[in-house]
């Protein structure tokens, strides 16, 4: 206990630091990253013009009728206007019906979600103030922020302007400083994007797939995908399930969090699916039409995969995206791989089954040069390979067969390789778990935490019936999966505990005066002893402390664990070679 003792009188009055992946190797590079961006947006904000047209955009919403929501307050976690309800059940997941026209979707959403809105709002710009806690940095981030967003309105949907702009009227004042609340709507529409593009932020490392035939129960198609977009376990709290009956179009099934219209994952009533999973992009100069608004589309209007890839074909987007789209018209599934300057289908031959990692797989992208370095060095493919091995353990998949895929924590032969290796399917970051049983229109959406929690059913032909009007109730809960038992276990507190310390271990790395006792490491490597992180963070602590000889130990127990990438390995390496080179 001495250790903590040392450690809190050291720390107690510093704020802790969101260290994601708790590698410094990232942070580092990501500051590097901020840094050249910073010098980027001066000299654009010196030449900039022409963006005052996009900042004092309005969409015309004078096209829609609009009847101000007066919401009524049913109790502290239920509240509706006329036929448009928000409840929170009992696995603590948000539930949102709305319909109407697209600025009355809009007001009905932010009327109705307001407070858990401002909130997430709070969580994401609080978010980004740490990373750019210089008020000099953040003037330029929000000059950058405008010319950088000059042209994603001309690049979105005028109803969906609409929508933003109804939802955006319950937005924080506080915030107006950065961008007018429209503007700043669409802004983080496009946050998910930038943050698959910037890879040193590790937002993203999603996993998903899709199996029919004789590789389910059943025969039909099933669906299932961890979406591993991390803002902080702040911001995955207020899950927020949408239910939306446009005025146009088909009604359709949305997870995300609330402020947010676009799409991740979703099933509109006719059984369509979509599921976003990043590729690799290069930085792009400008934005466009954020991924989230593509598929929200794709939810809206298409009844079958044709019709799919005929809408995303027409959008010009600004990162490089995998949508898995499944159909319960087709009985089949397709990956759509889009990006600034090609576009592919991946469709299967001889197979009934299709795996999404980070990488693209269709033949347009066979010979992209960043496609295949990325597939070498991060660990998409590894992922890849294992959702192969678990096909062979797992035959004929069922609901509940799949929810155990996607909880696995395992690496390559069952091999243990540390909580929170970006190389297992559950990195125990996801925002968010689904699985979709398309022709029988039934979705599973995972609680708290990550994907172990109850796994929650939605049935899509009840809930868009005059049925669900009558009793008020949403989810089917007959057909729940149960909560993984891991969540109750001693390795999920010790995975906990060793986030909350790994924070503190990045700030003494950083401080040459200041001490760790030998207990202390030792506690905090017992915590996650399969994990490479934890040796690594103690060699790097040794080695700005001079103690070379320890470092080298530790620095070789983390070169015998998993790494997650290629540059994570190569990282690695080079600090064991100054090691060596300072002990000679």
């Amino acid at each position: 206990m001495q250790s903590f003792v040392i450690l809190n009188e050291a720390k107690r009055n510093k704020e802790s630091k969101l260290i994601k992946r708790d590698s410094s190797y990232r942070q580092n590079s990501k500051q590097h990253n901020i840094n050249a961006l910073f010098f980027f947006c001066f000299i654009l904000i010196l030449a900039s013009c022409g963006i005052r047209k996009s900042v004092n955009h309005i969409p015309d919403v004078k096209q829609y009728s609009l009847e101000i929501p007066k919401v009524s307050r049913i109790n502290d976690s239920t509240f509706s206007f006329n036929e448009n309800y928000l409840t929170k059940n009992k696995q603590q997941l948000w539930e949102l019906y709305i319909k109407g026209n697209p600025l009355q979707l809009g007001y009905n959403n932010g009327a109705l979600t307001q407070n858990l809105m401002q909130k997430q709002e709070e969580i994401f710009f609080s978010k980004v103030e740490g990373f750019v806690p210089s008020k000099f940095k953040q003037n330029l981030l929000r000059g950058f922020l405008k010319w950088y967003n000059r042209k994603m309105y001309l690049n979105v949907r005028e109803d969906y302007q609409a929508e933003l702009y109804g939802l955006s009227q319950y937005s924080s004042d506080k915030y107006d400083f950065i961008a007018p609340k429209f503007l700043r709507s669409m802004y983080l529409h496009g946050a998910h994007d930038i943050g698959h593009v910037m890879q040193d932020l590790m937002v993203v490392g999603c996993t998903s797939l899709a199996v029919w035939n004789e590789n389910t129960e059943d025969g039909d198609l099933l669906i299932g995908r961890n979406f591993d977009f991390y803002v902080g376990d702040d911001f995955a709290k207020n899950k927020l399930i949408e239910f939306v009956e446009p005025e146009d179009g088909i009604p359709y099934l949305s997870v995300c969090w609330p402020g947010m219209i676009g799409v991740v994952s979703g099933m509109n009533k006719e059984g369509i699916t979509v599921t976003i999973n990043a590729g690799k992009s290069k930085i792009p100069l400008t934005a466009k039409t954020p991924i989230s608004l593509v598929t929200k589309e794709i939810l809206q209007y298409a009844k079958n995969i044709d019709e799919a890839i005929e809408i995303a074909k027409k959008r010009k987007v600004f990162v490089s995206e995998s949508i898995l789209v499944g159909s319960a018209n087709d009985k089949n599934a397709v990956i759509i791989e889009i990006s600034p300057d090609n576009f592919g289908v991946y469709k299967v031959e001889n197979t009934s089954r299709i795996f999404c990692t980070n990488h693209f797989q269709s033949d347009v992208y066979k010979n992209d040069k960043r496609n295949q370095k990325h597939i070498l060095e991060s660990h998409s493919e590894y992922r890849y390979e294992k959702l192969q091995e678990l096909l062979k353990e797992n035959k004929k998949l069922n609901p509940e067969k799949m929810a155990s895929i996607l909880r696995d924590q395992s690496g390559l032969k069952g091999e243990k390789i540390g909580y929170g290796n970006e190389k297992a399917i559950n990195q125990l970051l996801a925002h968010h778990a689904v699985i979709f049983s398309p022709r029988k229109k039934l979705v599973w959406i995972s609680a708290n935490p990550y994907q172990l929690g109850e796994f929650v059913c939605y049935d899509l032909n009840e809930i868009f019936s005059n049925k669900r009007l009558k009793n008020g109730i949403f989810s089917k809960s007959e057909l729940n999966i149960a909560k993984d038992p891991f969540v109750d276990s001693q390795e999920l507190k010790n995975y906990d505990e060793y986030k909350k310390l790994s924070s503190h271990i990045e700030d003494f790395i950083g401080d040459k005066k200041a001490r760790l006792s030998e207990d202390f490491i030792n506690y905090y490597q017992s915590l996650n002893p399969d994990f490479w992180i934890v040796y690594y963070q103690a060699g790097k602590y040794y080695f700005n402390k001079k103690d070379y000889s320890k470092a080298k130990v530790e620095f070789e127990k983390a070169l015998t664990k998993e790494i997650a990438t290629v540059p994570d390995r190569k990282n690695l390496e080079n600090y064991l070679k100054k090691t060596l080179k300072k002990l000679r």
